[in-house]
């Protein structure tokens, strides 16, 4: 199978979140199934690619959009980067989405309009690769959502022409793309698909409402999560249209890549470890506590944040429940940044408990990898949580996490008060202050228990989060799409096919 994955950000080139960490690892292991996989990725300022380049296509101007080049690089992996080169939208001092001053680029419309319409191409005849079309394309979040509506368009504009089935993955509902309507007009939305049946959400253009009216399937990532975004309190304004959909929404949990989230092989680790030997992890402790400087204390739980510090992770929840590690003898190392009043928060924890509390605001590759490896209970209780990373990273650094009952956190983690034999970590009974002091409280008891808290370890180092089983879903997922698309007899009486 051709499958073309469409992103705005692909880890290690450029990454803002877990999207991508995803974009960097699934097509990997797609092509380790044997499917030819291809990915789409802007050319950003500052990116470094290494690979075998090929010769370039020129891309002519089309409509608003100016001239671009279209670079193909085969990577490592087998899998070919589609570099999208267009230096005037993408050559910028920013990140993909905004300015060096945080805000959204005013023509992000026309960025990601160009990536998508690309990406249609390219599932055509009508493809700028010469000799290559995709049998499937492969959306992400709402950068890419304008992709399924050109490739319903151009079945709709040659219907004896052979046109990929598309499929959209949900990562984080809660950004939608939404621009003036007045962009449809630039974008090339036909008049009759602008309505609440087509891209309208409150009398704006969402692409990600495009994607999810036109995509052949939807994917989310997690199973929880496909069920949450139906329900009018974690839909967004968009449960309606999900529900309406239902029947081609699946949930599958994101992996991990275990080629680089592994500690018996982490070059970040000053020392590593695995489920028959724990002495590693016990330096890397001393290490952790050394580097972000709290006393080395053994008898000390050591819990650990790495995440955006806002309310969506639940940091003020942390805040809250921060004197029951404290009045504990615990400590309580903090990676992130975020919110300012959140920034200050723990800042002042620091100063008032300088012996307890450690919080580094910044993003730091290694020092993550660090605080996996060498806290005891790892903390995330998201008030919502489409799939996560760090609780399978956690569980895998024999690191068990403290989670909140949503998302992919309930599909990932086995609450080891309900389930002593097989727990890997514990679960909130409640998403509130109440809700975490009681689960860190259960994990204290379970620490000061040593065998106990080892089985916890050793269950969750067990667990496997590779990308493999995730990715034979995607391929029936593609395989279901084709058939969707295949049957769609007659497009044209309603663009929610």
């Amino acid at each position: 199978m051709k499958i073309l994955f469409v992103t705005p950000e692909c880890a290690p080139y450029v990454k803002t979140g877990g999207l991508g960490d995803v974009s960097g690892a699934l097509p990997q292991a797609l092509a380790a199934l044997g499917h030819e996989v291809c990915v789409l990725l802007p050319a950003y300022r500052g990116m470094k690619v290494s690979g075998e380049i090929g010769d370039g296509v020129e891309l002519p101007p089309y409509g608003p959009w100016p001239a671009a080049q279209l670079v193909p690089v085969k990577i490592a992996s087998g899998v070919t980067l589609l570099l999208l080169a267009c230096p005037s939208l993408y050559q910028r001092p920013g990140g993909p989405y905004v300015d060096a001053s945080g805000r959204d680029y005013h023509d992000n419309a026309m960025r990601f309009g160009m990536l998508s319409r690309i990406a249609a191409q390219l599932g055509t005849v009508h493809s700028p690769l010469r000799g290559w079309s995709a049998d499937v394309v492969h959306c992400n979040d709402w950068p890419t959502g304008l992709v399924p509506l050109y490739l319903a368009q151009s079945r709709l504009i040659s219907p004896q022409e052979p046109v990929a089935a598309s499929v959209i993955t949900i990562h984080n509902l809660a950004f939608q793309g939404t621009f003036p309507m007045a962009s449809a007009d630039v974008l090339g939305v036909p008049w009759q698909w602008r309505g609440m049946d087509g891209v309208e959400f409150y009398g704006e253009l969402s692409m990600l409402k495009a994607g999810l009216q036109f995509a052949d399937a939807i994917t989310a990532v997690s199973p929880t999560y496909a069920k949450e975004i139906q329900t009018p309190e974690n839909g967004i304004g968009l449960d309606g249209v999900l529900r309406a959909r239902a029947s081609r929404l699946t949930g599958i949990l994101n992996g991990v890549d275990t080629t680089v989230w592994n500690p018996a092989q982490d070059p970040l680790l000053p020392h590593r470890f695995g489920r028959g030997n724990f002495k590693g992890k016990a330096l890397c402790k001393s290490a952790l506590q050394a580097r972000v400087g709290l006393p080395a204390e053994r008898g000390a739980m050591l819990f650990a944040v790495v995440s955006r510090l806002t309310p969506q992770k639940g940091i003020d929840l942390v805040l809250a429940a921060l004197p029951k590690i404290l009045s504990s003898g615990g400590q309580l190392v903090v990676l992130g940044q975020g919110e300012p009043g959140l920034q200050q928060g723990l800042q002042e924890a620091v100063a008032r408990h300088p012996s307890q509390v450690a919080v580094t605001v910044d993003f730091d590759e290694g020092l993550a990898h660090l605080i996996e490896a060498g806290a005891d209970a790892f903390l995330m209780p998201s008030r919502f949580e489409p799939c996560g990373l760090n609780q399978m990273y956690s569980q895998l650094y024999g690191t068990p996490p403290i989670v909140a009952p949503v998302g992919g956190l309930r599909d990932s983690v086995t609450d080891a008060s309900a389930d002593p034999v097989q727990g890997t970590g514990f679960v909130l009974a409640s998403v509130d202050a109440a809700g975490l002091e009681e689960a860190i409280g259960r994990a204290l008891k379970a620490w000061q228990q040593p065998q106990l808290w080892k089985k916890i370890q050793a269950n969750g180092m067990a667990r496997h989060f590779g990308w493999e089983d995730s990715a034979r879903q995607y391929v029936q997922v593609y395989q279901r799409a084709q058939a969707v698309a295949g049957a769609a007899a007659d497009p044209a009486l309603s663009p929610v096919r």
